[in-house]
């Protein structure tokens, strides 16, 4: 997993967390053809359930601008037909001059529906995350420095008891965390799942962004590697609020969580 765990901040809050990418910087990953992401990625794909548009709108320059990109990284021309098992990220286009997502190419989602984000505003997007008042608060300055033309980053993170990639809430139930056996059990069980989310601009005049999601896994045990990389996850989850542990459904998880990583940094 390519992910740094200073990137997980204690005490936890909800916030944007933007960092300014430089021109050269890496938007895309390939897609390991059979690898697990592949195939979760194919089987949507193939149902015809990866991609949303807003009546009216023409995705085509946004598949430009991810062809332009693509070029300059070195990666293969690729079909646009098939964008989905191209990449291992996710797309979706940012407007900014409503701040909507008029398109998404979304195969793999952490339990939200791409569907029922489509044509909606910041604020509505944004509405069921706990703890969400600064987050809202910013909105308008964020969609602004999203699509300014500038190219940003951003990491999320959490630990889930399912190595899917696909989490979508109506295709995949949500998976239940290990009922029985002691801590180190439990974590065993467990997956840190993290998101590499960036914005590029769409260009040509417009005022759009195109936002990548890179959605990773790996299982917890072998993530947490270190006494440090245990202590900032330890210090992030005791520090989570209830709202957020309920929106993150991580609830039930905390306490055999702090006990094992408790454990690992004594």
């Amino acid at each position: 997993m390519d992910f740094d765990f200073d990137r997980i901040a204690a005490p936890f809050r909800m916030q944007p967390g933007l960092r300014r990418l430089g021109p050269a910087a890496r938007h895309l990953t390939a897609l390991a053809p059979g690898s697990a992401l592949f195939e979760e990625k194919r089987r949507v794909h193939e149902a015809g359930a990866s991609r949303h548009v807003a009546a009216g709108f023409d995705p085509a320059p946004a598949l430009a601008a991810i062809a332009r990109q693509a070029a300059v990284e070195g990666h293969p021309a690729f079909d646009a037909e098939r964008l989905e098992l191209a990449f291992e990220e996710d797309f979706a286009v940012l407007d900014g001059a409503d701040g909507t997502l008029p398109w998404l190419c979304v195969c793999v989602p952490s339990r939200w529906a791409p569907e029922d984000k489509l044509g909606l505003g910041f604020a509505e997007v944004h509405a069921p995350v706990a703890d969400n008042a600064a987050l809202l608060g910013a909105g308008p300055r964020l969609v602004g420095l999203a699509t300014s033309g500038e190219r940003w980053e951003r990491f999320v993170w959490t630990v889930s008891p399912s190595a899917r990639f696909d989490q979508h809430p109506h295709r995949q139930p949500r998976a239940p965390w290990p009922a029985d056996g002691d801590d180190e059990a439990f974590a065993r069980a467990c997956w840190l799942r993290a998101e590499r989310q960036t914005f590029f601009p769409v260009g040509q005049g417009s005022r759009q962004a195109v936002f990548t999601i890179r959605v990773m896994v790996q299982p917890l045990a072998q993530a947490v590697d270190s006494i440090p990389k245990a202590l900032r996850l330890h210090a992030a989850l005791a520090s989570m609020s209830a709202a957020v542990l309920a929106y993150k459904g991580l609830a039930q998880a905390r306490e055999p969580l702090l006990r094992w990583l408790a454990r690992k940094t004594a």
